[in-house]
């Protein structure tokens, strides 16, 4: 394994920290982890990404599902749908350049970031999960899975707030359940196009399931509102130190 590997490898760890806390946030590190410190290109490094980011989330799904931070209705419907877009979306990451793609990568992180940051969730009416709303949503989420290689925690988690009316802390579990359906489904999709390093993949995975387990336990100590500011300042500084680094790069 070659030095910068190894220094990727390392940080899998916090990456695992990350996702177990929020549910989120371990594809938005862990795509830039393996592009600008492993050295992988973006087009090999999406599907590295969502083995490793599927495979740490279905044991953090089971166990929020213990502690009763899930919603099986909202899971499921935008599991259902999810899984189409992402495989279908899978199919758009090979027409574009890797610079297009880290850049609407970070245009994307930005304005969500930005959104959660200023608590837009706040002033919306209390809203249901409705099945005709919560499937359309899962599948745009689905298509960006699979056209970026992100698990599609940090969009998962507000779409559950905000359009099935989950508590932030629910949302973070049923979102682990729609990452790894979505994660899987890509991967079908992207694996048609590429070859993975799997020994990299699997070691990578490995560590991330180490941190997971110690970010669950830090989760259920912090406030909803502490949850929904961390993730969205980690969105936000991602977002700029991507995009500045491909703006430089056209």
């Amino acid at each position: 394994m070659l030095p910068e590997q190894q220094i990727a490898v390392a940080l899998a760890f916090f990456i695992g920290v990350l996702l177990g806390t929020m549910g989120s946030g371990g594809s938005i590190l862990t795509l830039p982890v393996l592009v600008y410190v492993a050295g992988i290109r973006p087009q090999s490094s999406i599907p590295m990404s969502m083995v490793i980011v599927g495979s740490t989330s279905v044991l953090a799904a089971y166990l929020h599902a213990r502690r009763g931070n899930f919603h099986t209705k909202a899971a499921l419907l935008l599991g259902t749908t999810g899984i189409v877009g992402a495989y279908f979306g899978s199919s758009g990451t090979h027409l574009v350049s890797s610079t297009t793609l880290m850049l609407i990568f970070a245009a994307l992180l930005l304005v969500v970031g930005t959104l959660m940051f200023r608590g837009f969730v706040d002033g919306l009416p209390p809203r249901t999960c409705r099945p005709v709303r919560c499937l359309i949503v899962g599948a745009c989420v689905g298509l960006l899975t699979g056209f970026l290689g992100v698990g599609g925690g940090f969009l998962i988690v507000p779409a559950l707030i905000v359009f099935a009316g989950l508590e932030a802390k629910v949302a973070v579990g049923t979102s682990l359940a729609i990452i790894a359906l979505n994660s899987g489904a890509g991967l079908l999709g992207q694996v048609r196009y590429v070859e993975l390093d799997w020994r990299l993949t699997l070691v990578f995975t490995g560590l991330t399931l180490v941190g997971m387990l110690v970010g669950l336990s830090l989760g259920e100590r912090l406030s909803e509102e502490t949850l929904r500011k961390a993730l969205a300042s980690v969105l936000v500084v991602v977002a700029v130190v991507v995009g500045s680094l491909n703006l430089f790069a056209l």
